[in-house]
């Protein structure tokens, strides 16, 4: 039988701290009275740990309301200059890198370019490390006021510090990413999939916000996906939970990058789409981006037959999501998925609802994504200041 472990003095105020924190970080400004309300600590617990946050500099004073009579009560926020975070995406065409204040709002970012064929780890390494030294540079913050790097991935990461990655499509396998970025940085290092960086910046920020069961679906190059389950991201046994991608929607169909056949992402993964329509209009091939957006322009019947088929899957995809997992809402994002979202959302969601029973799809809502392409480096970055609102006392001293 395993003996529950004792919590002591500092933990408990460790608690209250992060308590408090998290109240300020999403709800904005409050006074002191408001915060014993929101959080149920007691009026000298609340006191007392704003007291020591406000002589850490963790959180400032941001003006005075009126009070029922007494005198103006003193509101309080999180300090967005205290410390910095910065978030990257790495994606099948480039690496983005960003700096964010504890406000989240974005102060400098860079892109590398990356060639869809060409994952090299070592290049992708440097372009991480260059981007970090570039942004703090560019904002004229320096390096000892960064509260961590963030990283979103794609394919599998095995939670440690070495943070091994398991990404078939990329040419990764047992890659010690974060052993590699040790090497080039002391910055505190955290490391997850890009679907699910992107899928907890919505739920923080975007239009998953609110949402006790969600499913946030990234479709890119490839479709990932992040699970929410009572407020928090649901990870599975091993950490790989939300490969819909490579759910089988076509038994014995088009080969995916992953090796099997009939995989999600086959249909409708934007390099899947587009060699789909290749196959039907041969050409030369170029940016994934801009193609992708050419496709979505183009109103030829090879096209529309490309976009009607992408269409017809993704909604049988989510379709199943809402069979399986009954989330009060979905939400659509990734460049692709958001490109493809914002002509056809009505084609989306009837495809889902003729994949899905009528009761669960009646009670699920299909949005789009409100943060736009950079939600998976916003994402990164919110790993770095959820590590923050857990432990601010250490979060600027690197452990």
């Amino acid at each position: 039988m395993m003996q529950a472990r004792r919590r002591t003095v500092r933990d408990l105020r460790r608690g209250n701290r992060e308590t408090l924190l998290r109240a300020l970080f999403f709800g904005g400004p409050a006074s002191r009275h408001e915060l014993t309300a929101q959080t149920g600590l007691s009026a000298a617990t609340v006191s007392n740990v704003t007291a020591d946050l406000l002589a850490d500099g963790v959180i400032a004073e941001a003006g005075q309301v009126e009070s029922d009579g007494g005198r103006p009560r003193v509101l309080l926020r999180v300090n967005p200059d205290y410390g910095y975070a910065i978030g990257v995406d790495v994606g099948e065409t480039h690496v983005r890198v960003e700096l964010l204040d504890l406000g989240m709002n974005e102060l400098a970012r860079t892109d590398y370019a990356l060639r869809p064929a060409r994952h090299d780890v070592e290049l992708v390494v440097r372009h991480i490390l260059a981007g970090a030294d570039l942004v703090l540079s560019e904002a004229g913050v320096p390096r000892e006021r960064v509260l961590g790097l963030g990283v979103g991935v794609p394919g599998l990461v095995e939670p440690g510090p070495e943070a091994v990655i398991h990404a078939p499509t990329y040419g990764w396998q047992g890659v010690a990413l974060g052993t590699l970025l040790r090497a080039g940085t002391e910055l505190p290092l955290f490391v997850d999939n890009g679907a699910k960086t992107m899928g907890q910046a919505e739920l923080w920020f975007g239009a998953g916000r609110g949402a006790s069961t969600a499913a946030v679906a990234l479709v890119g190059s490839g479709v990932g996906l992040c699970l929410v389950t009572d407020g928090g991201i649901y990870r599975g046994a091993s950490g790989s939970a939300g490969e819909w991608g490579h759910m089988t929607v076509a038994a014995g169909g088009r080969t995916c990058r992953c090796g099997n056949r009939g995989c999600l992402e086959a249909y409708a993964g934007a390099e899947a789409v587009l060699d789909r329509y290749r196959e039907l209009v041969p050409g030369e091939e170029g940016e994934e981006e801009p193609a992708f957006a050419a496709l979505l322009a183009d109103r030829s019947p090879e096209a529309g037959r490309v976009l009607a088929e992408t269409v017809h899957y993704l909604g049988a995809g989510l379709g199943t999501l809402i069979n399986l997992l009954n989330p009060e809402r979905i939400v659509l994002g990734g460049w692709a998925g958001l490109l493809l979202g914002r002509r056809f959302l009505p084609e989306i969601r009837e495809a889902a609802r003729a994949h899905s029973l009528a009761l669960p799809y009646e009670r699920t809502g299909i949005e789009l994504g409100l943060l736009g392409p950079d939600a998976v480096a916003r994402g990164a970055a919110t790993l770095v200041v959820d590590g923050f609102l857990l432990d601010s006392q250490r979060a600027l001293q690197g452990v």
